[in-house]
């Protein structure tokens, strides 16, 4: 074990130096918003999710042809709906890579939550849904979609609700997001995972519930 593990700090730096500015500044974007997220509905999973969030994005600026080396390298076989699906690519290497780069965050929690960010699942653990809002959500995101969801997350004051209702809410955003997801993808003719599709279903029978 090493007896020095790296800070969050040191992370920073190590993630910020295999970036582009524009993507560091969405990274930055991820960190803020997953630590403002954390505090109101996991205070005790801050520290992780914001080196989740600071991890997330580390393969995004890697070509097509790396991602799919990477896959193939850790054993992965991409399904035909990922690979119609390229920008979810990233959210997969990301999560192989992170043992042997940064082993002292490979816990479940910040993988899983590197792992889904992207298409989402069905049944995510509550962090896992923290990354995926955070990352839709960030404040330097500018597109109508993302500002309306950041609007309907905030505006409804979760920091005030009973902690059942936040987690409702929670997954009520979640879903708005996963529609926006499926009817842009379908506008633009793309493959929709089938995870995304599991995920939206997930959260639409769930929310039936009383």
């Amino acid at each position: 074990m090493n007896k020095n593990p790296i800070t969050l700090d040191e992370l920073r730096l190590s993630v910020k130096d295999r970036l582009s500015i524009f993507r560091w500044s969405h990274t930055e974007g991820v960190e803020r918003m997953a630590a403002r997220i954390s505090k109101i509905l996991a205070p005790d999973k801050e520290y992780e999710l914001r080196a989740a969030a600071l991890l997330h994005d580390i393969t995004k600026e890697k070509k097509i042809d790396e991602q799919i080396d990477i896959c193939e390298r850790y054993g992965y076989k991409l399904r035909e709906d990922e690979m119609g699906s390229p920008a979810i690519l990233h959210a997969i290497t990301a999560s192989l890579i992170i043992p042997d780069e940064y082993a002292e965050f490979a816990t479940d929690g910040i993988i899983s939550a590197v792992r889904w960010h992207t298409t989402a699942r069905e049944n995510m653990t509550l962090g896992e849904k923290i990354i995926y809002l955070a990352d839709y959500i960030e404040d330097t995101r500018k597109y109508d979609e993302c500002i309306a969801l950041r609007h309907a997350f905030f505006d409804a004051c979760p920091e005030k609700m009973a902690e059942e209702d936040a987690f409702r809410h929670l997954d009520k955003v979640i879903l708005r997001s996963l529609d926006m997801t499926v009817e842009d993808i379908r506008a633009k003719g793309g493959i929709i995972c089938a995870e995304t599709l599991a995920a939206r279903e997930y959260f639409e029978n769930n929310l039936k519930t009383v």
